[in-house]
């Protein structure tokens, strides 16, 4: 049999898949995500990594700064998810086990809805200083300005009052032995403070005295001192934080969106048949609900009364409304755009496949691309190298100029200016939009790394059966060489053995003697052989051959209909005496050629392999205007030409359905499972195609090339902005306020930037429009 599935029994096969590899490993590993509070900058994540990976249990970790989470895989037998927590929290974090459920809470009291008490009060004693600049500006002078002695009360309750935050991280971060930007902000403002109450107390008029006489001036400048300075650089570094903060919970979060698909409250039916509205928390397995036109379906479930059309676009990113009739299954927060649907609850909350993609992307956006250790390895070094080149321009200034204040602000404008921040978020805020996009277009990346090298591909492979055809074959002809037996005996046969196979040709000869009611016979010693087919024992009779002509020593006659030389071929035989062979024949899905051209346009190579007949696969190559096309192909075949491909320095991905394609899907540096591929298919790719359509590769690879794109874009402006800002800095061409006020917006900018993915569309979208029919009014009373 073509393309033929593998089983436990099959020894013959050597090439090992990622999955086989780990199996004795994944019993003694565990994962655990953990959500982590209280992280200022990447150098926050640096530490809790460092701290982590010096625990002998731990076998990784990584830390996602803008998605504030953790992933740890970690040795079960020697540890537990609360003493990581412990762990974590002893450097100064607080970290929270973040389980599947925890995800459809929907406690979204966070800061979206919290008024920043802290930032207004911090704008409020700010308020005196920038009237007073607005002076300076307008030509007052100081006149504007507070007296020394209010700057000073000022100043001191923004430093030690509202900045406490900054004190606290700075201490931990130096506990955890790195430094991180609120050291920075902390040196920095502390050192303008105590610089101005010095000069306040030593050369203006600081007595008891002359302040009482200040409370009776309406005007006493004072010496010349510079309160305002750190007060705004707080001000404007927490408002940066704060807009930081906002964009990475919300504006890149495409969790949050994922989840508000469902509702808070549904109609649940009683057992007198009347319809209450309920918690969606409350609600239990086997209850029956009712989704109603407009509104969404809140769990997977079966439909068991009425009709309507559905979207499912959240998870497959198609957006074509399918029809849903009794017994069809529902898939949570599908959109009921006509009818209306009572159906049965299946699976709830967590273990939807909604549920399913939620804790996917949660994981998959918590992950770190390879372009960001650069990041991380900077980050490390970034803040004792900034702090050894403030000290040098403070004293080369003061050397130079003999005037300590200058010298004092151009070394806190050097502090303040220096913001790895902007480094540390330019991967992951980029990673995080384009997983959140890429789920959008039905496409689930498993980690960082796989949508990173999916931005690299110039090389495409794909099967034919269940990825450029529909995957459901049927027979066209068949060829009787024992006469002795009916076509139906022998269709008996071969469905018998074929139902422990899972490939679609073998699924093809099942439903084929389902609809010719034939009962299916048991078999024993079941055994595949690679790339030949499969074959059992059946009692009384022998041992039955299914697959390959050769491999059921059939030789076809040379006069046989054109249909057979496109067409896949089966062959029957029983102890090697053959009894003839079935031609199936499978239709290209509608948006093949379309996917095809998307691909080569791009400037990416396709290529065919396929374990069919080189004629097969030929006539469905020309069809497609494929130039390479291999037939023949087994499994081993397939992963050894992946790599000479990649031996030729090619960047290759493979696309593919079957236990067969796994090999191959290992072997390549970027993979794609199809839609209701089978389980070894899904776990061996890096990425999976949630709906039918071959578009989603397009679509995967386009915004995997944007994301990484835009990695680079961020990394780039990162680099440039710290290179630029601290010489600039030190030779005095920015004081402190602007440095601030540029430090926060590199932040900001990186952000914005990342953001624009949200609003990419691929260049070749899904043909969407369709005619939804407005159905008849219901019958039921229940509905």
């Amino acid at each position: 049999m073509t393309d033929s599935t593998r089983t436990a029994t099959d020894q013959s096969y050597e090439v090992k898949t990622d999955i086989q590899e780990n199996t004795q490993l994944q019993a003694q590993r565990a994962h655990l995500q953990l959500a982590i509070d209280g992280m200022s900058c990447q150098a926050c994540a640096s530490r809790i990594e460092k701290v982590l990976n010096k625990k002998p249990a731990v076998y990784e970790v990584s830390v996602n700064f803008a998605g504030e989470t953790a992933n740890v895989d970690y040795d079960p037998t020697q540890t537990t998810p609360e003493q990581i927590t412990e762990w974590i929290d002893k450097t100064g974090f607080v970290a929270n086990v973040q389980a599947g459920d925890d995800l459809f809470a929907q406690t979204d009291k966070d800061t979206a809805t919290q008024l920043p008490w802290r930032l207004i009060g911090l704008w409020v004693c700010l308020l005196p200083f920038l009237v007073g600049m607005a002076g300076m500006l307008g030509g007052q002078g100081m006149a504007w300005m507070p007296p020394v002695w209010i700057q000073f009360v000022l100043a001191t309750i923004v430093q030690f009052g509202f900045a406490l935050p900054f004190y606290k991280s700075a201490w931990a971060s130096i506990k955890g032995g790195l430094a991180n930007m609120d050291v920075l902000v902390v040196i920095g403002t502390v050192t303008i403070w105590a610089y101005s109450t010095y000069t306040w107390l030593t050369h203006g008029d600081s007595s008891m005295g002359n302040m009482l006489q200040g409370l009776q001036s309406a005007v006493h400048y004072g010496p010349e001192v510079y309160f305002e300075a750190g007060v705004m650089v707080i001000a404007f570094v927490r408002t940066g934080k704060y807009l930081e903060e906002r964009t990475k919970k919300h504006s890149l979060n495409s969790i949050d969106l994922l989840l508000s698909l469902t509702p808070d409250e549904v109609e649940q039916q009683q057992p007198n048949g009347d319809f209450h509205n309920v918690a969606l928390q409350d609600v239990q397995v086997d209850d029956i609900l009712r989704a109603k036109q407009g509104s969404r379906v809140a769990t997977d479930g079966v439909v068991i009364d009425g009709s309507g059309w559905c979207v499912e676009s959240h998870l497959t990113g198609e957006s074509v409304p399918l029809k849903k009739e009794e017994g069809d299954g529902l898939l949570a927060g599908a959109l009921v755009e006509n009818g209306s649907l009572l159906y049965r609850v299946r699976a709830k909350g967590s273990d939807t496949k909604l549920g399913d993609m939620v804790q996917a992307l949660s994981d998959a956006q918590g992950s770190k691309a390879k372009l960001a250790r650069l990041a991380d390895r900077v980050t490390a070094i970034f803040v004792p190298v900034v702090v050894a080149i403030a000290l040098l321009t403070f004293g080369l200034t003061w050397w130079l100029t003999g005037m300590i204040d200058t010298a004092l602000m151009h070394a806190v404008s050097v502090l303040v200016i220096a913001c790895p921040c902007a480094l540390g978020l330019a991967t992951p805020a980029a990673i995080m939009a384009g997983m959140g996009v890429a789920a959008r277009h039905g496409v689930w990346f498993k980690d960082a790394q796989s949508l990173e090298a999916a931005g690299d591909i110039d090389t495409v492979v794909l099967d034919k059966t269940g990825t450029l055809t529909i995957g459901k074959p049927t027979i066209v002809d068949q060829v009787m060489v024992d006469k002795s037996l009916a076509v139906d005996e022998v269709l008996q046969l071969a469905a018998s053995v074929e139902a422990h196979a899972s490939h679609p040709l073998a699924t093809a000869l099942i439903n084929a003697a389902k609809d010719r009611q034939l009962s299916l016979l048991s078999v024993t010693d079941i055994s595949v052989i690679k790339g030949a087919g499969i074959q059992a024992q059946i009692e009384g009779l022998g041992i039955v051959k299914v697959g390959t002509a050769d491999f059921a020593n059939l030789t076809l006659p040379k006069l046989m209909l054109k249909v057979w030389q496109i067409a896949s071929t089966v062959a029957v035989s029983i102890n090697d005496e053959p009894l003839g062979a079935f031609a199936l024949a499978d239709d290209l899905k509608a948006d093949t050629p379309q996917a095809i051209t998307a691909l080569q346009n791009a400037g990416i190579d396709v290529i065919l392999m396929s374990g069919d007949k080189q004629s097969v696969v030929d006539h469905v190559a020309g069809q497609l205007g494929i130039k390479a096309a291999y037939g023949k192909m087994s499994p081993r075949d397939k992963a050894s030409q992946i790599a000479k491909l990649q031996t030729a320095g090619h960047k290759v991905a493979m696309a593919g359905d079957g236990v067969n394609d796994a090999p191959a899907m290992a072997t390549a540096d970027a993979s794609f499972a199809m839609f209701e591929g089978t389980d070894v298919a899904q776990h061996s790719a890096s990425a999976r195609l949630m709906g039918e359509s071959l578009m989603h590769i397009d679509a995967a690879q386009k915004i995997a090339q944007a994301t990484v794109r835009n990695i680079k874009q961020n990394l780039f402006f990162a680099f440039i902005y710290n290179c630029l800002g601290i010489p600039l800095a030190a030779f005095g061409f920015l004081n402190p306020m602007i440095a601030a006020a540029a430090m926060a917006l590199s932040s900001i900018s990186v952000l914005m930037n990342a953001l624009r993915l949200t609003r990419f569309k691929t260049d070749v979208e899904l043909n969407n429009t369709v005619s939804v029919p407005v159905l008849e009014p219901q019958s039921s009373a229940s509905i």
